[in-house]
């Protein structure tokens, strides 16, 4: 969007009459409001049309002052230059001078990659393997979704690896077909393996979604739930497939049902708005909304106070389109969390019933010494995964306060 300027000044007490020199910049221009941002998505906001016009006047080369005077005689309106000036200097937009400006960006990697996966031709295979798998739970009810699955063999220290460990390849597909959705549109999403404490977690960077038309964001952001309901298919169409016609269903099965089930839970947690999920950021996204969680909760609060004559909560830090619709969805807030209390009690907490009891029924020697050992080995398991939770969660304490204590 821009190129250097001989001569040109930037930075705070930026000379007038000096043009400015801008970053690569991108525009996307939704109703009277045009989302301006670095094409990396690091940095971005949203200008009224007037104020990205003069934005634009900048990034041409025209001087603060000669932009100034331009939309003065275009709107009738004065402008305080310094302060957007000092605006664009926060934002990262002003180029120092001191650099040469970023290189244009290289080709995306994986692109062909994204568009094959988002073809028409992969949507019609999709929806076939989906259709295969509902006709076949349909036809064999023992292969739909059931907390029951979860059991698939006396082994508990089996059960809890098998379920942690083949999550993995349906977490990072999750996440892959995030970053591949973003890519088929061009932008340098971002895959990569962290840790969060002692666990292994898998994140999707999508920088520049936010310049990118409303409508072309749907994908990228639904792309994991895509991925999740494809997983489940597979599973259990596998599990289909090995089934024993008139016996019982074998281990490969069983365990594929499991993990179907588990990716499922996954699937149902993301309709837990207030968890902030792909769900949630769809909801925003549709709505135009900027944080809608945090405009939602303050109305909340707001609403309470008022009922109990207390000091109302300023609202005026939301913008419009946040508290347009938080005045409605601030009531799904309690609903969410009603849903969320009653997939506890219908399914996790009877599992981890189920286990524990037999894990204490066995432990008392009432079963075999296999199962005492295996009962050994899990309570094993969790003491070590607690103490090294303990200990890495001490550990990055310590270095934030030595950090802490440097820069002091």
């Amino acid at each position: 969007m821009s190129v250097p300027i001989d001569g040109a000044v930037a930075g705070p007490g930026h000379d007038l009459d000096q043009p400015l020199l801008l970053k690569p910049l991108v525009y996307l221009e939704e109703g009277d409001e045009v989302t301006i941002g670095s094409p990396d998505g690091e940095s971005y906001a949203v200008f009224p049309a007037e104020g990205a016009e003069l934005v634009r006047m900048l990034a041409d080369g025209i001087t603060p002052r000669e932009a100034a005077a331009r939309h003065e005689e275009a709107h009738g309106e004065s402008v305080d230059m310094p302060d957007l000036l000092s605006v664009l200097e926060d934002l990262g937009f002003v180029h120092d001078g001191t650099t040469a400006l970023p290189p244009e960006p290289a080709p995306v990697r994986w692109q062909r990659l994204g568009k094959a996966l988002f073809s028409r031709p992969a949507w019609a295979c999709y929806a076939l393997l989906v259709v295969l798998a509902v006709v076949e739970m349909a036809r064999h009810p023992e292969l739909a979704p059931h907390r029951s699955v979860l059991f698939f063999t006396s082994s508990y220290t089996a059960i809890s690896l098998t379920i942690f460990l083949g999550q993995m390849p349906f977490l990072a597909l999750h996440e892959g077909f995030h970053a591949l959705a973003g890519r088929r549109l061009g932008l340098n999403s971002r895959f990569s393996v962290g840790r969060r404490l002692v666990y292994v977690v898998f994140e999707t960077s999508l920088p520049g979604l936010i310049a990118v038309p409303r409508r072309q964001r749907y994908l990228p952001i639904l792309a994991g739930m895509v991925a999740d309901v494809l997983a489940m298919a597979g599973l259990t169409l596998v599990a289909a497939a090995v089934r024993e016609p008139d016996g019982p269903q074998p281990l490969v099965g069983r365990v594929c049902l499991a993990l179907a089930f588990a990716v499922g839970l996954r699937l149902l947690w993301q309709l837990f708005f207030y968890l902030r999920t792909d769900v949630y950021v769809l909801l925003t996204t549709v709505l135009g909304c900027n944080d809608l969680h945090a405009a939602a909760a303050a109305v909340l609060r707001d609403a309470v106070r008022r009922w109990t004559g207390r000091t109302r909560v300023d609202l005026s830090a939301f913008g419009p389109a946040d508290l347009r619709v938080a005045r409605w969805y601030a009531w799904l807030l309690p609903v969410g969390y009603a849903l969320t209390l009653a997939s506890f009690a219908t399914v996790l907490l009877p599992s981890a019933y189920q286990m524990l009891d037999g894990l204490y029924g066995r432990l008392r020697g009432g079963g075999p010494v296999s199962g005492i050992l295996d009962s050994a080995t899990l309570v094993s398991l969790l003491v070590a995964q607690l103490l090294a939770v303990a200990v890495m969660a001490h550990r990055d304490r310590r270095a934030r306060r030595l950090g802490a204590q440097q820069r002091a």
